[in-house]
């Protein structure tokens, strides 16, 4: 007697794709049940996703979590100006997500395990793993748990007749949701290796770009953006219409050594136009309508809510509190930012808002209405201490 149900996490990608025969041939599993979850991959991904789930395993469920994926992850990771060592997160975030939706499917189809094709050497094994484990349901790895390498799983999948999307010249691993778009593996794990061009899905290189720059309007209400040149748009929707615009313009590249959470460096590439454009926005308007003492803190609590974010310790309870503390502040981040696209480059060329801490009377050279004399006082006790100190070593 074989052991059950197991639900699978399917992607329709190489490892997912060779775990369904190695979880009934290793593992003794009687039935695999493949799940695919929409968060903004192509619809050619999804459905090819879908076929092959239908084709190779017992029963396969595709669920669309586009919106949900937006308004729970990446509206607050812009709030938060989400980044990991200088790049906007985007499989991170996707991936508590994701294995939230496996969990109700084997709660619903009466299984006791799950199973990921996440490897022994990267960060996705423990985003799931948090979920999975929080479920009180078991896990099964089979990439981690048989030590395999990609070559053996493309021998493999052609023993078995299990159609995939690499071969061995060009064995990348790509990721792909609304946000971001990730590449890596074969030759690109060399850090010194030059990435073809043909790598590339969402932006032309800047060289290759428009030689006339672009004009954009973002309109932001309590931090999220809603609106792109006017036009009012659902939060799935303007991600599409500014990844589009911006990835024209050759933005949101990034080739870099990246620290995972098991110690391991890793030489990663990414795609995110609208990721590196709307973050860019929003972080500057946060400097038009935010105290400098909101500031200050908020930088430090960006950069622990985007760790405990990159490693998806969404349920951690500090994570939930900074949460609190950036949604306090988006309060009063209401306003527009026009911004120039051209060869690579987003730039913040205005911005207003109607909560802006900024007063053109008061700072202006012209304006009377601070009497300037005011500040000799000031200036008198400014670096006192400093100073004494100064004196002292004379």
């Amino acid at each position: 007697m074989g052991k059950g149900k197991i639900v699978l996490a399917f992607s329709g990608g190489l490892d997912t794709s060779i775990c369904v025969p190695l979880l009934k041939e290793e593992y003794g599993y009687d039935e695999v049940i493949t799940v695919a979850v929409d968060v903004g991959q192509p619809e050619e991904d999804i459905k090819k996703a879908t076929d092959k789930g239908h084709l190779i395993a017992d029963k396969h469920f595709t669920i669309d979590i586009k919106d949900k994926f937006v308004e729970e992850q990446l509206f607050p990771t812009i709030k938060a100006n989400g980044s990991y060592e200088g790049y906007p997160m985007g499989t991170a975030l996707a991936r508590p997500l994701i294995a939230e939706e496996i969990v109700k499917i084997a709660k619903k189809e009466g299984a006791n395990a799950v199973a990921h094709g996440c490897t022994g050497k990267g960060n996705d094994q423990l985003r799931f793993d948090f979920i999975f484990r929080g479920a009180g349901l078991d896990i099964v790895a089979p990439m981690r748990e048989m030590n395999l390498t990609r070559e053996w799983e493309m021998d493999y999948a052609e023993k078995h007749k299990i159609p995939v999307p690499v071969v061995k010249d060009k064995p990348y691993s790509v990721d792909e949701n609304c946000w971001s778009r990730s590449i890596e593996g074969g030759r690109l794990e060399d850090p010194s290796f030059h990435p073809p061009n043909d790598i590339y899905e969402w932006t032309v290189s800047p060289e290759e770009a428009p030689d006339t720059p672009e004009e954009i309007t973002i309109e932001f209400e309590k931090g999220i953006p809603v609106a792109l040149n006017g036009k009012r748009m659902k939060g799935y929707d303007l991600i599409l219409a500014v990844n589009k615009v911006a990835g024209k313009h050759g933005i949101g590249r990034n080739d870099m050594i990246e620290d995972r959470i098991l110690g391991l460096k890793a030489r990663e590439v990414y795609e995110h136009p609208a990721a590196t454009v709307l973050i860019a926005a929003h972080s500057d308007l946060e400097r038009l309508v935010l105290s400098r003492q909101e500031l200050s803190f908020k930088n430090i609590v960006d950069e622990k809510w985007s760790e405990l974010g990159y490693m998806g310790l969404i349920h951690e309870p500090l994570f939930a509190a900074l949460t609190a503390f950036i949604n306090k502040t988006q309060e009063r981040v209401n306003g527009k930012v026009d911004m120039k696209l051209y060869k690579g480059k987003a730039t913040v060329t205005g911005r207003s808002s109607p909560d802006a801490l900024y007063s053109g009377d008061l700072v202006s050279f012209e304006s009377k209405t601070i009497d300037q004399k005011d500040s000799i006082g000031f200036s008198s006790f400014f670096g006192f201490q400093a100073r004494i100190w100064k004196n002292l070593k004379k």
